[in-house]
């Protein structure tokens, strides 16, 4: 197990204190959850959607969090798919495309590329044409010049394969 913020290298956790963590983050996610599919479309008489602090200051890190959830650690990266649904959700609809971009630029596995279809069968129930705007930000990075060879070559063999 590799060393965290909370053991030092060399050291594991007692099941009880995993299982416990584990527990309070899904709660967080539900609650979480909450606030993002409860924040509704304002009418012109109300008031915008109240933001979550905590999902706008992750905008920002949407690579970050692709990278590692295909890391696919334990059960680290379930909750941190869930996450990056919900980000998606919330700050939709450039988050949803660009997490579903770099989700299908940097998977190298089957495994990896199944996050990538999953976040899209989501994603999908609840934003309207989520696949041309999300092949429109593939080509749009692949204009800018923003990815290097290879990562443009691993782009379209997992288009192939989930197309």
């Amino acid at each position: 197990m590799p060393a965290s913020v909370i053991t030092p290298p060399g050291l594991t956790l007692h099941d009880g204190v995993r299982e416990a963590c584990d527990r309070i983050i899904q709660l967080l996610l539900l609650n979480l959850q909450k606030l993002v599919y409860n924040r509704g479309s304002p009418s012109l008489a109300d008031s915008p959607p109240r933001p979550v602090p905590f999902l706008d200051a992750l905008r920002s890190h949407v690579r970050d969090l692709c990278v590692e959830t295909l890391r696919l650690e334990r059960k680290r990266f379930l909750w941190q798919h869930q996450l990056l649904g919900l980000l998606a959700v919330y700050s939709a609809p450039h988050c949803a495309t660009d997490a579903l971009f770099f989700l299908l630029t940097l998977a190298r596995t089957q495994e990896e590329l199944a996050l990538a279809t999953q976040l899209y069968a989501v994603l999908s129930s609840c934003l309207a044409d989520l696949l041309p705007a999300t092949v429109k930000t593939c080509v749009c990075q692949i204009h800018a010049g923003r990815l290097p060879e290879p990562q443009i070559a691993q782009l379209f063999r997992n288009l192939a394969l989930v197309v």
